[in-house]
């Protein structure tokens, strides 16, 4: 909520299930978020939706770790315009499991290669139990509370 008490006042639109995974699936790059100790953490990762869960690859760190323990994860996409002050925000979350050697092979033919160097040999899935969304509609802009 913002400070008139109401989204449709801002400019906010809420986006359905359907236009949230027809999102997911047009992008390439997200952030995952993962719980490190008792701290959140967001970390970049280039992906591919396909079935219905968001696919990456990752080698050994955080990510891994957070999959080998099939930890809930939040997944955020989006994309901004900020000349128009527009664009769109989805949040996935859900359990994020490491691929085990029969689906391996199924994911390594995914249009999806690390663009980080480093070995990135495993590849992660989450599948969403929940997503959301919104879209930050132009031409609400109120005047600025600065010169």
């Amino acid at each position: 909520m913002d400070a008139h008490g109401d989204w449709g006042q801002a400019g906010f639109v809420d986006l359905g299930e359907e236009e949230c995974l027809e999102l997911l699936g047009r992008e390439t790059f997200g952030r995952v978020a993962i719980t490190l100790g008792s701290l959140p953490v967001v970390l970049p990762v280039n992906y591919h939706f396909a079935d219905g869960a968001i696919h990456f690859r990752t080698g050994e760190g955080a990510k891994l770790k957070a999959a080998s323990e099939n930890a809930v994860v939040a997944f955020q996409v989006d994309q901004v315009d900020p000349i128009y002050h527009a664009g769109w925000s989805v949040l996935a979350v859900g359990a994020a499991r490491v691929l085990d050697d029969s689906t391996v092979t199924w994911a390594s033919h995914l249009p999806l290669r690390a663009w980080a160097p480093g070995v990135r040999d495993r590849f992660v899935r989450i599948v969403p139990d929940f997503v959301s969304g919104r879209r930050i509609i132009p031409g609400h802009d109120e005047p600025l509370p600065w010169p």
